[in-house]
């Protein structure tokens, strides 16, 4: 078994009976050849990277890319003397002037956290491998049931598991998709730097994936219907939901989603007043975290991007009065209700 002559497990930080039925599930549901696991999403996305960047490398990244990933790419990569450019990739002709440049790896989201923007991963993909660049998908806010990027170009499929995949707030985990090669690559990197997965969190996830497919037709038909509910709201001046016919990437969702997904954000117009809307929700839950059951509410500002600074907010776009809402499955009645008493106390 030690020398790769024989399937089996002999140690925990290597291979673990119950993670890898964690991973053969993922790899079918993202309809890839092989997975791996690890123990929270951040660990997926930095073994990712770090497994497939050297030295002299240039990474081209969303704009507005989740603001624990985007200081991998600010503070840590840098130091590498790997060059790291962010690019609004919604906008196909700045895209291809940065490929003009040398690209090694193409870093997505899609949809974005927190601003929801949609990637044409299609396009995107192929102007990427026509310089031989990787492509790597986040794939956590849509999850498998909504979206599979490898089927539309990408190499690489992340996820954190913690979030749709877990469902319940109970358990921290991610997950890497991809070809055997590519797997095999990061999975070896992990294996050596020790961010392996816990068998009790796997079983967790195992026990929420049992459920994903029900709870995101409920996420996606929440979403929308809240959604829709604060765009007539005189005190939000934007919503954001790739879902919304107003939304600027709502074609090409519609081309690439099964779904839209449970997670919205919008702007409250007066910034100061955030805090008392979120103090007066009675039913909805005030947390940094999204995929739960529970309906989830917080200020980008202390939760997405709690880590950057307000001038790195503003360079990735995100405004300091963003409010990112993650809908759960609850009655959609009950949770207008709570956003309708606590908009009107502020």
């Amino acid at each position: 078994v030690a020398k790769g002559e024989k399937d089996g497990h002999i140690y925990g930080r290597n291979t673990n009976p119950t993670v890898q039925i964690l991973e053969e599930k993922i790899a079918l549901l993202e309809d890839a050849e092989s997975a791996t696991a690890f123990s929270s999403g951040m660990a997926a996305v930095s073994n990712t990277l770090f497994a497939n960047l050297n030295p002299g490398d240039r990474v081209i990244v969303g704009k507005d890319t989740y603001g624990g990933t985007s200081k991998i790419f600010l503070e840590f990569l840098p130091q590498f003397d790997i060059d790291i450019a962010f690019c609004d990739t919604t906008d196909i002709n700045a895209f291809e002037k940065e490929m003009n440049s040398k690209c090694n790896l193409l870093y997505l989201e899609t949809p974005t956290n927190p601003t929801l923007k949609i990637q044409d991963i299609k396009t995107l993909s192929n102007i990427a491998k026509q310089t031989g660049s990787l492509v790597v998908v986040d794939n956590t806010l849509a999850t498998p049931i909504n979206q599979n990027p490898l089927m539309m170009g990408a190499d690489i499929v992340i996820h954190s598991a913690t979030k749709f995949l877990c469902g319940h707030s109970d358990a921290l985990g991610g997950l890497v998709c991809g070809d055997k090669k590519n797997v095999e690559k990061i999975y070896h990197f992990r294996e050596i730097n020790g961010s392996c997965l816990d068998p009790s969190p796997a079983y967790m996830i195992l026990r929420g994936i049992k459920t994903l497919a029900l709870r995101m037709e409920r996420h996606n038909e929440n979403a929308l219907k809240l959604t829709e509910w604060l765009s007539k709201h005189n005190k939000i001046s934007a919503v954001f939901y790739p879902g919304f016919s107003d939304h600027p990437g709502y074609d090409i969702a519609k081309e690439q989603m099964r779904g839209f997904g449970g997670v919205l954000s919008f702007l409250i117009k007066d910034e100061l007043s955030i805090s008392k809307f979120i103090s007066s929700l009675q039913f909805a839950h005030a947390a940094a975290h999204l995929g739960s059951v529970e309906t989830i509410v917080g200020p980008s500002k202390t939760t997405s991007h709690v880590e950057n600074t307000p001038e790195e907010r503003s360079q990735l776009g995100i405004p300091e009065n963003l409010v990112r809402c993650s809908v759960g499955i609850e009655h959609i009645d009950d949770i207008i209700q709570d956003f309708d008493q606590a908009l009107n106390k502020i």
